[in-house]
């Protein structure tokens, strides 16, 4: 029996027989692309190839592909775990042919990898092909039919409606009919009772697809129709778990030895048997599958968080510890300690697991405590709830309490229904839809964006001239209108550029066209499918004008001080905290820089105070930027150019070195560093376990804020008469008025001591109880003190009945202490406080035996002390 890895590296071998070049899985995380967060299908990272972007050369390529799918139309999450084929990460084995083989060609080579190669049998397989559809023109795809007549019986080959065999990209883009390979892996018995053909697509769990071969020759347009791609592509995507589920003659993808090793390592943790209960079953499932997902969204930089991406990583990682704690009494952390097992079914064919491993575990644990916190802290939230809904006399929670819960506090409604089954108990689940509705409105509206069509003027790839000029002479390729938010721009593609995309951190550029006295403003430059977009609120007169394409010059090199300084930053922490030390985030702006790093505790100030010292040291030097651009990305690791995990770099890559300094970076950047002045720290901080933060400032921004550090120790200086060591003066200070307050305090006490002592002697008895009134001008925070000592020194069933009127500068307070005799009589302060606050144009309450009110009314505080004594009878 093949293993999974043995039948990973066959494919990579046939296909790199057949002439296609074995190309590396993009990262799972996606970057520079504002319509995806999550590489969800093998073909993310061809798409600007597919969109006639970039150069398809070579024409033939292969790999698997790290795949994640929980967001958007793809989101498979909440089967996870459920069935046996459902899974948030996944590998996709892919082939492409960019203008080369098609139909044909794609459909002899699946077949003899699966029947020749795997020896897959034929009798179990069964094709399907686009029927075509009326509304659309598209007649049935008799060609790919006509294809596979040669390999299978007429009664394999299944028509498939367009929901099920006409691939999409998006709303708009390229699509094209597919032909999907299912395989049928019931027993003989079951085999001889229904034929397969008839359980095709119809969610069966053992008859499958596994192999989905896309035929792209369609662009779909902002009005619908289709029009022909300018070349052919095969896009195929075959789902590694499940091939290696029917190589292995298993009835479940996680029986599989991808996932099986980690789920008995789950069992020996948990003292628990896989195969015994179901919800045990689902729960081990669960934790195998999410682990997966969360250490490679780790590794390839995205940490979890509270937003986008990282809330996805994050909102799968407590799925995963909510089923552990709710079925396998898993009440302490322990997902991070799973790693090495995931690493050794999976780190030869993604060394990033076994690099990046130290920097998962301490993420995964640091999140699965801080999530059973939560947890924690959710369960007493609900049984509050409880409380409250049975003394009204219900057995059912509201819809939005259910909802606070899960959108707050992570809890699944699942759960919550588990929780209140126990007590006998129920939610409202009708109103918890409409909440979850409500919200994914929001969610909606918030992003909704409506694009037309490209406007195509002229036929052209965008060359981007920035590295050398800041103005260039541009015509306009393509243009089109995007509405959001009811307001409407307009996206540009220019043939050149010197305005530099969105990428990497660094922030667009924005500047001007220009043609005659029209200065049409660009108010940002953002990149999609690897192409410069660049953004403004209204069209040219004359679209198809030479215009001068200026940048912001100012801004620019304030983003590019910025930019090289994150390199030296960078350079300068490896060296004062360790070779541990890895980027894992950078923001450049005109205004600062943000650099996120792999480090294990708080970077101390004296170590803060190295790393300025040794960038200034470096700026001084005053290096000058070397750059290589188209380099091969082997030379570029030979010269000692750091990749970063998580990145895709292509063949030929662009060098950055500064000095010792030496980055893959295709950031813009200063001609030298004496250009970047100096460089402040303004900030460090936590960004999630192992990951920390420095915020910088350089150039004109570091020399405010020095300037603002100055005038602030001036005005201190000034303050204590210009003293020549202000650091001793003011420590004197704080002591002296330490000293001072520790006086006052004990002054205060001894007054309170005096006036309780006053208040009690002219106590008067009313009704056996003892009355003590204070009016006056006093701290309330004083005489709250003196309240409580007063009722505090009452015997066990003493009656003393405390009633206060304070004047505390522009403000006025009611006040009333009960002993605990009143209480038990039936008094209660906060009712008699209420009452009484309307002459003080106030309000408040409190506890039957203390309560208090503020209001705007000095002058009432004497009527508003009588209304409570005649409420309590004692007048």
């Amino acid at each position: 029996m093949l293993t999974a890895k043995e039948i990973r590296e066959s494919f990579k071998a046939f296909f790199a027989s057949k002439g296609h070049q074995i190309v590396p899985s993009a990262p799972m995380v996606v970057k520079g692309d504002p319509t995806l967060m999550f590489t969800n299908a093998g073909m993310n990272q061809w798409k600007d190839i597919i969109l006639g972007i970039r150069d398809p050369e070579p024409r033939r390529r292969a790999d698997s592909q790290k795949c994640l799918r929980v967001s958007g139309k793809h989101n498979d999450l909440e089967e996870v775990g459920h069935d046996t084929y459902h899974h948030t990460m996944f590998e996709m084995l892919g082939n492409w042919s960019f203008g080369d083989y098609f139909k044909e060609g794609a459909i002899d080579m699946a077949w003899e990898y699966l029947v020749d190669v795997l020896h897959l049998d034929p009798a179990d397989l069964y094709v399907t092909v686009f029927e075509g559809s009326k509304e659309e023109n598209l007649e049935r795809d008799d060609e790919a039919a006509s294809y596979w007549a040669k390999h299978v019986p007429a009664d394999h080959i299944i028509n498939g409606n367009k929901h099920d065999n006409f691939w999409e990209m998006g709303d708009t883009g390229p699509c094209g009919p597919c032909s999907e390979i299912h395989l049928d892996s019931r027993t003989p018995e079951e085999k001889a009772k229904v034929p397969g053909r008839e359980l095709v697509n119809k969610d069966n769990p053992q008859v499958i697809e596994i192999w989905n071969l896309v035929f792209m020759q369609f662009n779909r347009k902002a009005d619908g129709s289709l029009e022909k791609l300018s070349m052919n592509v095969i896009d195929t995507g075959m789902g590694f778990e499940r091939l290696v589920r029917a190589l292995q003659g298993k009835h479940s993808n996680y029986d599989t030895d991808i996932f099986q090793p980690t789920i008995q390592a789950i069992s020996k943790m948990s003292g628990l048997e896989y195969g015994k209960d179901e919800n045990v079953d689902v729960a081990m499932r669960v934790i195998a599958d999410h682990l997966r997902a969360v250490a490679f969204s780790i590794a390839d930089g995205q940490l979890p968080s509270n937003a986008k991406a990282g809330y996805v990583i994050r909102r799968i990682l407590r799925r995963a510890v909510r089923y552990g704690y709710t079925f396998l009494n898993r009440k302490e952390a322990f997902m991070y300690k799973l790693l090495p097992v995931l690493i050794e079914t999976m780190g030869d064919a993604y060394p990033e697991l076994i690099a990046q491993k130290s920097l998962i575990e301490k993420v995964i644990k640091e999140e699965e405590e801080a999530f059973l916190r939560t947890l924690e802290t959710g369960i007493r939230l609900l049984d509050k709830k409880m409380e409250e809904t049975k003394a009204a006399g219900k057995t059912t929670i509201s819809g939005v309490d259910a909802f606070t819960l899960y959108d707050t506090y992570g809890f699944p409604l699942d759960l919550t229904e588990l929780i209140l089954r126990e007590h006998g108990m129920d939610a409202d689940i009708d109103e918890f839809n409409v909440e979850m509705q409500k919200q994914k409105d929001r969610a909606r509206n918030a992003a909704a964006v409506e694009t037309g069509d490209w406007i195509t003027l002229k036929e052209g790839e965008t060359e981007f001239v920035g590295y050398d000029f800041f103005e260039y002479d541009a015509e306009i390729l393509r243009y089109r209108q995007v509405k959001q938010k009811n307001k409407v721009l307009y996206q540009l593609v220019l043939d050149k550029t010197p305005f530099y995309a969105e990428m990497g951190g660094q922030v667009g550029d924005t500047g001007w066209l220009i043609n005659g006295d029209e200065k049409i403003a660009v108010i940002d430059t953002k990149r999609e499918n690897n192409l410069p977009i660049h953004i403004v609120e209204k069209l040219p007169q004359d679209v198809t004008a030479v215009f001068t394409a200026k940048i912001d010059k100012k801004k620019r090199i304030q983003c590019e001080c910025n930019h090289s300084a994150t390199h030296l930053l960078h350079e300068a922490l490896r060296e004062v905290l360790g070779t541990h030390v890895e980027q894992k985030g950078s923001y450049v702006s005109p205004e600062a820089l943000r650099f996120d790093f792999s480090h294990y505790q708080k970077v101390t100030d004296e170590e803060i105070r190295k790393v300025e010292r040794l960038v200034g040291e470096k700026i001084r030097v005053n290096y000058p930027l070397e750059e290589h651009r188209n380099m091969p990305i082997d030379e570029a690791k030979k010269l000692g150019a750091m990749a970063l995990f998580g990145e895709k770099y292509g063949d030929k890559v662009r060098v950055v070195k500064y000095g010792t300094s030496i980055e893959l970076c295709g950031g813009t950047h200063i001609p030298a560093t004496g250009m970047i002045g100096s460089l402040r720290i303004v900030g460090e901080s936590s960004v999630a376990a192992g990951v920390r933060r420095i915020e910088a400032v350089t150039a004109e921004a570091a020399e405010e804020y020095t300037f603002v550090l100055q005038d602030s120790i001036r005005e201190l200086r000034a303050m204590f008469n210009n003293v020549p060591n202000l650091a001793l003066t003011i420590r004197k200070a704080i002591e002296e008025n330490a000293e001072l307050k520790k006086q006052v305090n004990d002054y205060v006490k001894e007054k309170v001591q005096r006036m309780k002592k006053d208040l009690v002697a002219n106590a008067q008895e009313k009704n056996g109880v003892k009355v003590i009134v204070f009016k006056g001008d006093a701290n309330v925070d004083v005489i709250k003190d003196l309240a409580f000592q007063i009722k505090g020194e009452a015997p066990m069933d003493g009656k003393v009945f405390f009633v206060g009127g304070i004047k505390d500068g522009a403000k006025c307070a009611l006040m009333v202490a009960l002993s605990d005799g009143l209480v038990k009589d039936g008094l209660n302060a906060s009712k008699l406080v209420k009452d009484a606050a309307k002459h003080i144009k106030g309000g408040g309450g409190g506890q039957p035996h203390f309560a208090t009110a503020g209001g705007k009314n000095p002058d009432g505080l004497d009527a508003a002390v009588d209304m409570i004594l005649e409420e309590a009878g004692l007048k």
